[in-house]
């Protein structure tokens, strides 16, 4: 049988029932892919949350929000925004595309790492995107807490890491930065409140803060005693009779 036959009719024009069925296929990938967007931004939003990222829109916002995520997991989001771009160049579209699950598996560990679980988790992508669904799933509903003290990534020396700051994103600690703000509450370099990445200075030496009046109807502490070696002071002449 004519391979034609069965996608054309005469003239090399798709029978109504093939373009039906065609018309439906696409339907389906489409609502597929929309459901799969809705579902991944869902599961990031409470990822992001549980992390301390500030806007819940962050991750609803294609693309941008795994370059979030990259930044979670201590990659360059550089580097995922590169291989995204390459992967619609059909020379290089291959590559990228390995590239970019490459890029995937490595964020995924660290951030697995920083919520307290262990590496087999990441098996879950040998399922394709239902694996990759479940493995977030599991991160944003699990009770583990958000910990991101944890030992550096084996690439922190290397482009691969990430060295950038945004605003509203906490910076990881031990990010090597060259500086600013990243938001209420978070320094360049993972301090709380410092706002270009070096701890709070401490105060300086010989300075003696002020002691707090005591509350009302309360006596006061007597004097502390000289240090031992010391003379104190001789007391002070009566003053004169007032003229």
């Amino acid at each position: 049988m004519d391979i034609n036959y069965l996608a054309y009719s005469d003239y090399g024009a798709p029978s109504a029932g093939e373009a039906a069925l065609l018309a439906i296929t696409y339907l389906f990938l489409f609502l597929l892919a929309i459901a799969g967007y809705v579902i991944s931004s869902f599961l990031l939003m409470r990822i992001f949350d549980k992390a301390g990222v500030q806007g819940k829109w962050r991750a609803w916002v294609p693309l941008y929000n795994y370059l979030v995520f990259a930044k979670l997991g201590d990659v360059s989001p550089w580097i995922v925004l590169g291989l995204a771009v390459a992967s619609a160049i059909p020379i290089l579209n291959v590559l990228a595309g390995l590239g970019l699950v490459v890029a995937l598996v490595m964020i995924s560990y660290r951030v697995n790492a920083k919520f307290g679980r262990e590496w087999p988790l990441l098996l879950l992508f040998l399922l394709g995107p239902l694996g990759q669904w479940i493995f977030l799933a599991i991160l944003a509903f699990g009770r583990n807490p958000w910990n991101p003290a944890i030992r550096p990534a084996p690439w922190a020396n290397s482009f691969l890491a990430d060295k950038t700051v945004w605003n509203g994103i906490p910076v990881q600690p031990g990010q090597q930065v060259a500086g600013g703000t990243n938001g209420p509450g978070y320094g360049g370099s993972g301090y709380p409140g410092s706002a270009y990445g070096t701890p709070p200075a401490p105060p300086a030496q010989g300075y003696t803060p002020p002691q707090t009046p005591p509350a009302s109807g309360t006596t006061p502490p007597p004097p502390a005693p000289p240090a031992s070696g010391t003379t104190p002071p001789p007391p002070a002449p009566p003053a004169g009779p007032r003229v």
